[in-house]
């Protein structure tokens, strides 16, 4: 079964549960390090798969490296619908920092660290990072992305994405080789992409943003919380169920250290958000 929310199919063998997991809080505090609480950890990722959900987002420079190690740790052997989709194209500096890592030997070095630590012989799909956190860097993305579209012909990388991109980024990316999904900053207050969100359902790309959730003023936290108070649900719950009604391409990967807040985050797939809320919540940004 997957979660309510449905799924999407990409490629023959890849479908993603829509409500998927985010694994950058399972480390420790600033993505650094193992988790808090290793134990309520495990248990979180033995939750993801119970629930049905088939989307699992990680990266080894989580923590780094502690991430993809308990995702092994707690779930190999993996069940046979669970996509892990990971991320190369930065590192941790000693300092915690997150400095680019898009040389070819970073990358090369980075594929093969995720397929051993997570123990697999390929990786489903993997993400390049080339831009920042707020709005993507401008400038070419072939020479990275070329690096990877080697990897999948030698088969190593089964498919391949990009994150902090913009729309021109996209297309020269899909010259290269063959692109399944976009990841990017994108929320009901965050909304510059709101046109490269339609291309990816146009095109029948998935569109998974990151922080569906940070952002918001005070005030339109408030208002966030009104609106959900009226529908009965939590303010996370709305937010990403709004997210899911966005686009039928949208997937999501809201991250926890939490049992209860990853039940709470997969309940929002089942909350139908009505005209009158959609219209208030766009009026948000």
């Amino acid at each position: 079964m997957t979660v309510a929310g449905g799924s999407l199919a990409l490629a023959d063998d890849l479908v993603l549960s829509r409500m998927g997991y985010g694994a950058m809080q399972l480390a420790g505090p600033g993505v650094w390090g193992p988790p808090r609480d290793r134990a309520e950890a495990a248990a979180v990722l033995r939750e993801v798969v119970a629930q049905g959900v088939t989307h699992l987002d990680t990266s080894d420079y989580y923590g780094p490296y502690t991430v993809n190690e308990l995702i092994h740790k707690v779930l190999h052997p993996y069940p046979p619908q669970l996509r892990i989709v990971t991320k190369v194209g930065a590192r941790r500096g000693p300092d915690k920092s997150w400095p680019p890592a898009l040389s070819r030997d970073d990358l090369v070095g980075a594929v093969h660290d995720n397929l051993r630590r997570l123990g697999v012989d390929a990786l489903d799909v993997v993400n390049l990072r080339v831009g920042g956190v707020e709005r993507p860097t401008p400038g070419s993305i072939a020479e990275p992305f070329s690096v990877l579209a080697e990897l999948r012909e030698q088969g190593l990388i089964r498919h391949l994405g990009v994150s902090g991109v913009s729309d021109e980024q996209l297309t020269e990316a899909q010259s290269i080789a063959p692109v399944v999904c976009v990841q990017n900053l994108y929320n009901i207050v965050r909304r510059d992409d709101d046109a490269l969100v339609d291309r990816c359902a146009r095109e029948g790309l998935a569109y998974t943003p990151f922080f569906p959730l940070g952002g918001f003023s005070p005030l339109q936290s408030q208002e966030l919380d009104e609106i959900a108070a009226g529908l009965g649900a939590t303010a996370r719950q709305v937010a990403l169920a709004w997210l899911l009604q966005r686009s039928p391409t949208m997937l999501l990967i809201p991250g926890t250290s939490s049992l209860k807040h990853l039940r709470e985050n997969l309940a929002a797939a089942d909350l139908a958000l009505p005209a009158d809320a959609v219209a208030a919540l766009d009026a948000l940004t």
